[in-house]
């Protein structure tokens, strides 16, 4: 295989550079139109196989997380978004990795296990869809599978602001204050310690008290 460290020269300079820029059109919407603010951003290991484990708030979670992130960003994406061809060559030109609706599926778990081994970042909402009503949602347990034959460290993210930024059941995003708040990895000898149960409650909780701290900071940045 690659030696460790090579693993981002697998992509083409093509796409390092779209992704570049993609990052540079995104942070400039955010700019503009949102005030997002991040916290625990050192929680972020500097190498390795990372499984980032987010709450799920709206459409634009996954450029939030990913701009977020000082290393580049491996994206999880329902297979139903690959039948659209427009959006089907955008997620394709970021190498998402298509997953089944019920579950991650064979294919997905095969192709984010190849990535977390060469070394990368990848990012998964546990919750399965975008939450309701703001809260966090209980989670699926599917991704204790990929955190234990991963063997990577499991990263908690959570986001507020991004649910009234762009609810459900709303057409298009508008302007909102948005935190990110980044909690201290779970160790891969810590996941393989706990059962599966022990595993969604614990990430649960970690994902819960990152929302908890995200919720006072948007709070008090709205506060008239």
């Amino acid at each position: 295989g690659p030696p460790a460290g090579r693993h981002h020269m697998q992509r083409s300079l093509a796409k390092r550079l779209w992704y570049h820029f993609l990052h540079i059109l995104c942070r400039t919407y955010f700019a503009a139109f949102c005030q997002v603010r991040v916290r625990g951003r050192d929680f972020e290991p500097s190498e390795g196989g990372v499984l980032l484990v987010s709450n799920h708030q709206s459409h634009l979670d996954p450029v939030l997380v990913g701009l977020s992130c000082r290393r580049r960003l491996n994206y999880l994406a329902r297979s139903t978004l690959f039948a659209f061809p427009p959006f089907r060559w955008l997620i394709q030109s970021l190498d998402a990795i298509p997953i089944e609706r019920e579950g991650i599926g064979m294919g997905g778990l095969k192709e984010t296990l190849r990535r977390l081994r060469r070394e990368e970042m990848v990012l998964i909402f546990p919750e399965g869809t975008r939450t309701a009503n703001g809260e966090v949602a209980p989670l699926k347990p599917g991704f204790c599978v990929l955190a234990r034959k991963g063997r990577a460290p499991l990263l908690p993210v959570a986001i507020e602001g991004a649910f009234a930024a762009w609810p459900r059941q709303h057409g298009l995003p508008r302007p909102a204050v948005i935190h990110l708040q980044f909690g201290p990895p779970l160790r891969p000898e810590d996941v393989q310690r706990l059962d599966d149960d022990q595993l969604v409650t614990e990430v649960q909780a970690r994902i819960t008290a990152c929302h908890a701290q995200a919720r006072l900071f948007v709070q008090r940045a709205t506060r008239p």
